[in-house]
């Protein structure tokens, strides 16, 4: 057996919140600190708001997600906000300083109603001149084209809260448009596959992100193409947004 509690377990296991030993973490965590109030669309396990408290954030703190077993672990902190919901849900009136969404939580939103729906809500969660910062993979990089255990580096061995081995990988099902659908594999190390999990997940570029944007009310502040803020480029991997509320 391989729950939704180890489901949400090793997600911790394979993406530790680490500002100061990742890039990605790193970019967000200042802005964090820095608002005095946080809501973080697609918290997860919500391990970036609980290490904002740990530190010694002492603002309003919000982790909005649907995932009921990943919010579970985040609950083991009970001085955060936790709420079950989409994007779409998010607290409309709320003026929060910022809104994020990290780890490319962006991408679930597939639809153009997905998308717009999603803006509108966090647009009307935030203050006036509040900042929604964001990521998603920019297409031309064809990220996908790694998802494959054929490649060494998409494949994970870690050792879970249980004391597990376990190996995991990806694989892609289908490109349809700018919409891919990719399975990932929990196995034990022979193969034995214990939980097969499927993801649909779209790569907007920066023209038609820039569209959704705007029709929203938001104002682009900021764009890069890297973590260390560098321009977005015909060889960028990522998207990386500052919009503010008008």
């Amino acid at each position: 057996m391989f729950s939704d509690a180890d489901a949400a377990a090793l997600y911790d296991v394979l993406n530790p919140w680490d500002p100061d030993g990742r890039s990605d973490d790193g970019f967000y965590f200042p802005f964090v600190m820095g608002a005095e109030s946080v809501l973080d669309v697609g918290c997860g396990t919500g391990a970036m708001l609980r290490l904002a408290r740990e530190r010694g954030h002492h603002g309003r703190l919000v982790g909005l997600d649907p995932d009921r077993a990943a919010l579970k672990r985040a609950r083991r902190r009970a001085d955060v906000e936790w709420v079950e919901g989409v994007a779409a849900e998010a607290e409309s009136g709320a003026d929060f300083d910022l809104a994020t969404m990290t780890g490319h939580a962006f991408q679930d939103l597939v639809t153009d109603h997905d998308v717009r729906a999603s803006l509108a809500a966090i647009y009307g969660a935030l203050r006036r001149g509040g900042r929604f910062v964001f990521e998603t993979r920019h297409p031309q990089a064809r990220a996908w084209e790694g998802w494959t255990p054929s490649n060494p580096d998409d494949v994970v061995d870690v050792v879970d809260e249980a004391g597990r081995a376990l190996r995991y990988w990806h694989d892609v099902d289908s490109v349809v448009g700018d919409v891919v659908t990719i399975r990932g594999t929990v196995a034990l190390p022979d193969g034995t596959v214990l939980r097969v999990f499927s993801e649909s997940l779209r790569f907007l570029d920066v023209a038609a992100l820039g569209e959704f944007l705007d029709g929203a009310g938001f104002e682009i502040e900021a764009q890069y193409g890297s973590w260390d803020r560098e321009p977005v480029t015909a060889s960028s991997r990522e998207i990386i947004t500052i919009a503010r509320r008008r």
